[in-house]
């Protein structure tokens, strides 16, 4: 009964573990058509978990469904298809929803004064959301111009790359191999730098002042 009540008050910790599965099993499932299924079905898993945590913040849910949905259909689609030529059209839907899951967990972040345990799990929550956000936006991307990205090897880049280049874009450590050569990747590429830096510095600032709140009471 307590991990249920644990799970029901804190969505947000149930996504940031999912999403951190998945970087762990996504390499399981890049090289067979029963493992993109796989990636299809846990890409549902996510989405349904998102929009989930997104009713705990001030955003309005039915827009989350709203958006899920076709990107829901595409997937289930996938699951039995094994189809890659759905998966950038799947991946611009992901992308806005998590993107609008982001922004309701840090509206939901900033909401008050008192940091609960589940705002504390959104602090990762949200970090994970804009990499799989930037991430899905590069595929969009490279599905445009296959020449977008380069890196060792010919051939468009795997989801586990492109995630890779997202996270170390994001968290601003540079230590990916991969390079963004169109104009369009490396627009994204400095937007999500920007995204970085601003979200680390907000949480830095945000934590500070709680601290300082709390003294002064």
């Amino acid at each position: 009964m307590r991990v249920v009540t644990f799970v029901k008050q804190t969505p947000c910790a149930l996504l940031l573990l999912a999403q951190l599965a998945g970087v762990l099993l996504y390499p399981f499932m890049e090289d067979s058509s029963a493992g993109r299924a796989a990636f299809a079905m846990f890409g549902i898993l996510v989405l349904a978990l998102a929009v989930i945590a997104i009713r705990a913040t001030p955003f309005l849910s039915w827009v989350s469904m709203l958006i899920a949905a076709p990107a829901i259909v595409l997937l289930s689609i996938q699951v039995f298809s094994a189809s890659e030529g759905l998966f950038a059209w799947s991946s611009a839907f992901e992308a806005v929803l998590y993107f609008y899951a982001a922004m309701s967990m840090l509206a939901y972040m900033l909401e008050d004064n008192r940091v609960t345990t589940d705002e504390l799990f959104a602090i990762g929550a949200v970090f994970t959301l804009l990499a799989w956000a930037f991430a899905f936006v590069y595929v969009v991307v490279q599905a445009l111009d296959p020449q977008s990205f380069t890196a060792e090897g010919s051939g468009t880049r795997s989801w586990m790359e492109l995630l890779f280049l997202s996270f170390t874009t994001l968290s601003s450590t540079g230590l990916s191999d991969i390079t963004p050569v169109s104009g369009h990747a490396r627009s994204v590429v400095m937007l999500e730098q920007v995204a970085g830096i601003f979200y680390i510095a907000m949480v830095v600032t945000r934590l500070v002042s709680l601290n300082a709140v709390r003294s002064r009471r």
